[in-house]
């Protein structure tokens, strides 16, 4: 099998705090796998901690990481988002959401002294974290007839496919997840049994 399909992210969330000066910087990692997910978190966190300054945040998202974002809410430009990044990046994550709540102490840290305090709150987050391979790929949803379901269901036996979703009627409907080193061949055999595919 190859592993240029899989990479590390995290398994369940995980919480990191660091303080500095009166101020509190309390780290909350997540599990993600699309911005949508990220926006629902991140909304729920301004939320239950709505007396915080600032929620201040990066994530990583994907096989190659392509998808991100770093945001400051109000600290000054690149004092926190993108130490945050840094260290889901040192950590070789992705799929991965921090978001830093930051109480304020009443003492200015300064720009390095918010560097340090954002970078060791997502480090200590990120160090408390359990650690998972993951393997990229897409789920699938095929649409076949009845007399198909031997033929499907060895293509899908044969590559090893997780599974979901199934409805076995006259017309049948099943979901598979596909591990992005094997789509090629899934496709190639998918066409040969003569199935639709979305």
């Amino acid at each position: 099998m190859s592993a240029k399909d899989t990479y590390k992210s995290i398994a369940e969330p995980s919480e990191g705090l660091f303080r500095d000066n009166g101020s509190r910087f309390i780290a909350r990692a997540y599990p993600v796998e699309g911005e949508e997910e990220v926006r629902e978190i991140v909304a729920a966190l301004r939320k239950e901690y709505h007396d915080a300054r600032h929620h201040c945040y990066a994530y990583r998202i994907g096989l190659d990481g392509s998808l991100w974002r770093a945001s400051d809410d109000g600290e000054p430009s690149g004092s926190a988002g993108r130490p945050i990044l840094g260290q889901i990046d040192s950590a070789g994550l992705s799929d991965v959401l921090v978001v830093v709540i930051r109480y304020f102490g009443g003492i200015k840290l300064g720009i390095p002294g918010l560097i340090r305090a954002y970078k060791t709150s997502t480090a200590d987050a990120l160090a408390g974290a359990r650690v998972v391979e993951k393997v990229a790929g897409r789920w699938y949803t095929l649409h076949f007839p009845y007399e198909s379901l031997p033929a499907v269901m060895k293509a899908v036996k044969d590559l090893g496919l997780p599974q979901r979703g199934q409805e076995f009627l006259a017309e049948c409907r099943l979901e598979v997840r596909v591990r992005r080193s094997l789509e090629a061949d899934f496709l190639e055999r998918i066409e040969k049994i003569g199935i639709l595919v979305d």
